[in-house]
């Protein structure tokens, strides 16, 4: 089917249903080429220009459009309108015998309890669609626990992103241990639920999980609490688990101690190869603990991200001076929001000369101004998925300074001591 005939369907439909076109929609059919394997990208969120979004209607003509279609096998439907009877829609696209459609993005719509439960229930029987987002969607514990049930009969789903939708205990619990039979599911992320218990019952099932489990690759745990009682939890799993290389513990509660249980798994890990620990407060102890085990020979680890982190120039060194090892495969370091030091400002500038750190594998770029040597934000960070294929922010290849008090930005190459600045 070609670009323009899909158009035409589109306007067949709208004009069978009394649905009034979306010129959103329309200009996107018209626009895509319609070749094997297209994923329609219908985002919400343009931040150039103020384009219609999605609602159920919409919807319900794009599915109607797409029956039979075995070419478009994506639908990029983020930051739209969509409701519980938008998803209802789409089940029933998926139900379909000859769906084609592998990855289905609902990131931050309009979904709730019931409309988790058709598209639950419309997966039991589909084998197509390998990706599900539905990130920032309020589908709270009852919807978690549909999909968790689903993933007790669905085989072939690979990614399923749960991040900011009002999980509770008992869902998130629920889907980790259906982890432990489901072979498929390779990246999952639960971030942002709901916890009220202080006990962290989920990092206990979790770690007996990652020692069953050998298909996960990909692990989002940001905003879940975690403290270091949870994260030796966390590790006693980790230690006998030989397929994750992707461990995302963002904005949590993991101390020094924490650092330290998380450091001796690396030593051993032989598959761990992206940490993002970010927004912790691991200190100078917990840096120093990581930067040993980036050292040693057993460590495989390749990027990792320390963001605010309450380290000083004694953690930043060690980290630095791991870099410099010839043994260590780490090529990624992220360290901005910590306190930078002249003499950490001197370790990275000469990082970042020496080849030794690439400009676009860190979020800092050096400058000097009367003979002072400062970093700089550069806005590069950890890929968000680990086969993710979206470029990451680094092709902006932008700096914010500041200057008289004011942000501002330019590019790294023209940056020049020509007013007032302030140490970052």
């Amino acid at each position: 089917m070609s670009a323009q005939s899909i158009s035409e369907v589109y306007s067949d439909v709208c004009a069978q249903h009394q649905i009034k076109m979306n010129p959103h929609v329309s200009e996107v059919l018209q626009k895509t080429k319609i070749t094997k394997n297209v994923t329609l990208k219908l985002s919400g969120s343009d931040r150039l220009r103020h384009i219609q979004r999605l609602n159920d209607d919409d919807v319900l003509a794009l599915t109607k459009c797409l029956r039979d279609n075995t070419s478009v096998t994506g639908l990029d439907l983020r930051y739209n309108n969509i409701t519980d009877e938008g998803a209802t829609h789409l089940a029933d696209l998926l139900q379909e015998g000859n769906s084609a459609l592998n990855s289905l993005d609902l990131t931050f719509n309009d979904i709730m309890t019931d409309g988790a439960e058709v598209l639950a229930k419309s997966l039991q029987g589909n084998s197509s669609l390998l990706s599900l987002r539905l990130s920032g969607n309020k589908i709270g514990n009852k919807g978690a626990m549909h999909l968790a049930s689903m993933l007790q009969v669905n085989n072939t789903l690979q990614e399923l992103q749960l991040a900011d939708c009002d999980l509770a205990t008992q869902s998130v619990i629920a889907l980790i241990i259906v982890m432990k039979s489901n072979e498929s599911l390779r990246s999952v992320d639960i971030s942002r639920p709901l916890l009220f218990s202080h006990q962290e019952e989920w990092a206990v099932h979790l770690s007996e999980t990652l020692v069953m489990n050998s298909s996960l690759v990909e692990l989002h745990l940001g905003k879940m609490g975690l403290t270091d009682t949870g994260m030796e939890r966390l590790t006693e799993g980790l230690q006998l688990n030989h397929s994750l290389r992707y461990l995302d513990l963002r904005c949590n509660r993991v101390t020094r101690d924490g650092a330290r249980h998380l450091a001796e798994v690396l030593k051993k890990n032989p598959t761990l190869e992206i940490i993002d620990l970010s927004a912790n407060r691991i200190e100078d102890e917990g840096a120093a603990y990581l930067s040993e085990a980036v050292r040693s020979p057993g460590c495989v680890l390749r990027e990792l991200s320390v963001c605010s982190n309450n380290i000083r120039t004694e953690g930043l060194l060690c980290l630095a001076q791991a870099l410099k090892a010839n043994n260590t495969p780490l090529t990624h370091i992220y360290i901005w929001g910590n306190h930078l030091e002249e003499p950490v400002c001197q370790a990275f500038k000469q990082l970042i000369s020496s080849g030794r750190l690439l400009p676009e594998q860190t979020d800092v770029s050096a400058y000097e101004v009367d003979g002072h040597v400062f970093l700089a934000e550069v806005f590069n960070s950890l890929r968000r998925n680990f086969n993710s294929s979206e470029k990451r922010c680094d092709s902006l290849n932008t700096v914010m300074i500041h200057v008289d008090g004011h942000d501002a930005s330019c590019p790294p190459h023209i940056l020049q001591p020509l007013a007032p600045l302030q140490a970052c």
